[in-house]
Parts: C-alpha cells; structure tokens; sequence
C-alpha cells in the first residue's frame, strides 16, 4: 500500500497516467505526449500507429500507419483529416496505453471584439409578474395565479391565436372579455405545453378586462462578438445564454437581431457589485445579422456586412480543447466608443470537460489599464475573444461576482458546434 501511494505522488508515474485516451488535433499539429521519464527510461517505450487513412500521421515526412517508432525519434506530424489509434508499448512488446486520435481539418475564423446591440423577441410572451385585479364591486381577485400560471411561463397563444407582443394579449384578453367569453390559453413551462382556462375580470381602474399578469415580448441589450466565419456568414457572440431580467429564464428565440453599438460609459466594478459597460446601438450598416439560437454557449445567427479586426487582419487558427493551456492570453473588446482594444489576460485554469459547458476556462484580467478602468470583467464584456499563441481558444462568460478580475471562458470548440444546422447566411439584412 505503502509503494502505491508513494507511486501515485511521483510525478513520472503521474504524467504517465494523466495521458489523455482520446486526442483531438487539427490538420498541420504535432501529436505530443508528455511523459516526465529519463531519457534512458523514455527508451524504452515505443509507439505502434494504426490509421483509417493514408498519410494521417507523418513522421519527418513518412506514412506511419502499421509503423513502431521511439519517443525519441521526433513526434508524427497530423497531415490528413481521419481517425487513428496510437499504442504505448514498453520494451516494445506490452501494450500499456492506447490513444485514439482524430484528425480534424484546419477551422480560421475572424476573431471579434466589436461590441453588438442585441434585439431578441421571445417565442410567444414571457410572464414576469402578477398581480391583483379590482373589480367594479372592490372585489380583489388574481385570475391567471388562480389558475396555475406562474412567473416564466410563456404565452403561446390565446383562444388558438398566436400571440407576439404585450399589446396583442392586452387586445386579445379584453375582446373576449367584452364578448363573455373564457380564454383558452397555451402555455409552455419547462420545455411542455399547458392549456390553461382564465376567467378574464373588468378592472375598475383601467377599464379594462384583465388577468393579472405582467408580460414581456422582447429583450435588448450590448454585448461583444466572439468570431464570424466569411465562408459560412456565421457569427457567435456573448458566449452564454440570454436570460429574461425578471424570471432568469433563458429566452426562447422567436427572431432577433444584432447591430453596430458604441460603448458611450462605463460602470467599474467592485466586489459584490458588477460593472458595465453603458452602449447605445448605432444606426449604421457596417453589419447585421439575424439571431437563430440562444443557447448556453451564446448567441449565434448569420451576419452580412463588413466584419474585421485591427489586430488581425488575417483570419486566426482555433484551439481545440485539449491545445488550450494555462498562461498568458489576451482579450479583444471595446471600451469606448466602436475601437476595439486588446488587454492581457492570465488563463489560470484549464477545466476538463468530456462534455461542452459554458465554464471551459478561469480567467484573470492582468492588464494594468483594463483594471483601472472597469475593475476587471464587467458585464457587457460577454463574448470577447480570448487569443493565446495566435489562436481562438474561446471567449469570456461571467465574472465572479466577489472578485470582479476573475471569471469564466467558455471553450471555442464547444462554441462553433452551436454554428452547426444555421441557416444560410442573408444578401442583407435590411
């Protein structure tokens, strides 16, 4: 037991373990394994390559699928897209790890930074408060709560009407009202459909047949773009889903938009209290683009316009998960006005993940002026690009609410699969 434990401290037989099973890496990277041995002891380990492909893995410019090389003979180069398997042997006779790799092809993008205005209605209305109904006698009564509805539940139609907009309902409720009749309302809660029955009442202040609820239709807001891709027309930004103020429910997306904004102010923050950037949406045509999902990776649709970076005229490389390391890093948003600036960062956590989720990364603002400035992260900064070593490795989420240098990143590799199955990218959006 004694030499078990004392082996698990050792930090040959640590990096042994730590070896990954499945690697993925892209078109033109090295395959590495860390194993912290001597190098007379490193010797005695070979590696056996099996491949689904020609010329997957190359080694100083050879095929070395059905191959065996050494540790010390260089590392494969990943030179064609496809799947291959690598086996650790030691003494070159007893497997004692097998590694699945898999070969992606090179994915550039143009890294963002700009701030966005973003325009979001709901999939029906949102429920956000209720409230009393007085009738003509001084009778007190709460219809909607009465009859099950709850704060974030959404209003899908009424009486078989679809309903878009807190005027329409408001229309809707009272002509039936007026005409006697109960409303026949469809409601979607937790991911399912509810009919629910309402007796509509005669408000005596307003005049009005009411149900007593508050709603909303739409949300708006300033954010930062992660990435567009030319090819496609395809952007993703904020890097987490899009909550309703009042429910804190994520948002279901019936259509949106995204524009140019300017950061006209900004509130710095401080422990316990977050900062903000304070924009306004600019009438401008440099870009636009439709919002197609609202997902806990971000927000992601299709632009057209004129979309580039001062620091990068060329599009970047992207980081798949396992590439992205501790160490420095830097931060692409804008502080005011539209000119985006570039601070640095320290990524001081990378978090494994067999699973994409929105906290990938723990980063820390580093950068003297960008702490001067704003505190740190503040909101508003959801979305900024994170660059090390000249790629992609993801962009910023949220802050940590009592110490505003630090926050969270969410991986690019999880945020360009949310790009999957969207839409053709429009002529133009206006």
């Amino acid at each position: 037991m004694f030499l078990i434990i004392a082996a698990a401290f050792n930090p040959h037989v640590k990096s042994f373990f730590s070896l990954p099973t499945q690697q993925r890496v892209t078109v033109g990277d090295h395959i590495r394994f860390k194993l912290e041995f001597p190098q007379n002891l490193l010797k005695q380990f070979s590696l056996y390559v099996e491949s689904n492909e020609h010329n997957v893995l190359l080694l100083n410019g050879t095929d070395i699928s059905g191959k065996v090389f050494s540790f010390v003979d260089g590392w494969p180069m990943a030179t064609t897209p496809g799947k291959a398997n690598i086996q650790i042997r030691l003494f070159g006779l007893f497997p004692v790890k097998n590694v699945k790799v898999e070969v992606v092809p090179q994915t550039k993008l143009v890294p963002g930074g700009h701030s966005v205005g973003v325009l979001l209605h709901s999939e029906g209305v949102i429920v956000v408060g209720q409230s009393i109904v007085e009738d003509n006698n001084g009778n007190k009564f709460n219809p909607a709560k009465d009859a099950g509805i709850e704060v974030g539940d959404v209003i899908i139609s009424i009486n078989g009407q679809t309903v878009t907009s807190d005027e329409q309902v408001a229309k809707i409720i009272d002509t039936m009202g007026n005409e006697g009749k109960n409303l026949e309302l469809l409601v979607k809660r937790n991911g399912k459909k509810i009919p629910v029955t309402i007796k509509p009442i005669r408000c005596r202040e307003t005049e009005r047949f009411r149900i007593g609820l508050y709603i909303r239709d739409s949300a708006a807001g300033v954010g930062t773009l992660s990435f567009y891709d030319p090819s496609t027309g395809k952007y993703g930004a904020l890097g987490h889903v899009i909550t309703d103020a009042d429910t804190n429910q994520p948002i279901d997306v019936s259509d949106g938009m995204i524009v140019k904004a300017s950061i006209q102010g900004i509130q710095v923050g401080k422990s316990g209290v977050p900062g903000e950037k304070i924009g306004m949406f600019v009438n401008e045509k440099d870009f636009s683009g439709t919002i197609e999902k609202n997902t806990k990776y971000g927000i992601y649709g299709s632009m057209s316009g004129k979309i580039e970076n001062p620091y990068y005229r060329e599009m970047l490389p992207i980081a798949l998960a396992n590439q992205v390391k501790t160490g420095p890093a830097e931060m692409l948003t804008v502080l005011k006005g539209q000119k985006i600036e570039k601070f640095m960062v320290e990524i001081k956590k990378v978090l494994p993940q067999t699973v994409p989720d929105s906290k990938g990364l723990i980063i820390e603002v580093t950068d003297p002026r960008l702490l001067k400035k704003t505190g740190g992260i503040i909101q508003g900064m959801s979305g900024s690009p994170l660059i090390q070593e000249g790629k992609i490795v993801g962009a910023v989420t949220h802050v940590f609410i009592n110490d505003p240098t630090r926050g969270y990143g969410c991986l690019i590799e999880w945020m360009l699969k949310e790009t999957e199955g969207l839409n053709k990218p429009l002529i133009s959006f206006f």
